[in-house]
């Protein structure tokens, strides 16, 4: 090798041993600085979780009593309109049934139930997953709020609690308007012979 080109060499490693700390420093900078942009500027966001709406406004389901037709619900011997119907899974993973087979779910609240949804025509909505017949009803009542005192010295009723279809239990709740005012408000169904005690179909 030639003087000068060894002499060049002897220096560039001479000039690398004497930075070497320097440049193992600016490496872990860098290392350092992309980790912490991987970290807060190159992560995607994570979408934020979707809470279901589970609110009913009462007043927007109409301020009229029981249509004349020929399916009847009665509460408490009461005639009252079917404003909304609640219904939901009981569990963690159980799922209601399609569409096209509600009306056998109606039917398993209250024999006729199902006519008297073709007929009053109210708002249906299909809630998430519920764990307990009491808190489903609680959480009815807290997202469909009835005026007065819970309903009481008003045309309006809510009623909640658990049903049994096929065997495998579901939750319903059904909000209903008397013709004038009653002294019925919100009331739990704790047990499921409890629903032919409070509700009746006339025909």
């Amino acid at each position: 090798m030639p003087d000068d080109a060894r002499e060049q060499a002897n220096e560039a490693l001479g000039w690398l041993s004497g930075n070497l700390t320097l440049i193992i420093a600016a490496l872990v900078a860098v290392v350092v600085i992309y980790f912490l942009w991987r970290v807060f500027v190159g992560r995607k966001p994570e979408a934020p979780k979707q809470v279901p709406d589970l609110a009913i406004d009462v007043m927007s389901l109409g301020s009229h009593g029981p249509p004349p037709g020929a399916a009847t619900l009665e509460f408490y011997n009461v005639p009252v309109r079917l404003a909304a119907v609640v219904l939901a899974p009981a569990g963690r993973v159980r799922q209601l049934p399609p569409i096209n087979q509600l009306a056998d779910v109606f039917d398993a609240i209250v024999p006729g139930m199902a006519r008297v949804v073709a007929t009053h025509k109210p708002l249906v909505r299909r809630w998430p997953a519920q764990v307990s017949a009491k808190g489903f009803a609680h959480t009815v009542f807290q997202h469909c709020r009835l005026p007065g005192e819970g309903g009481k010295g008003t045309p309006w009723c809510t009623t909640a609690g658990a049903f049994k279809i096929e065997g495998q239990p579901l939750m319903a709740g059904l909000i209903m308007r008397t013709e004038s005012t009653s002294a019925h408000g919100q009331e739990v169904i704790d047990a499921e012979e409890r629903w032919l005690a409070c509700l009746r179909v006339k025909a």
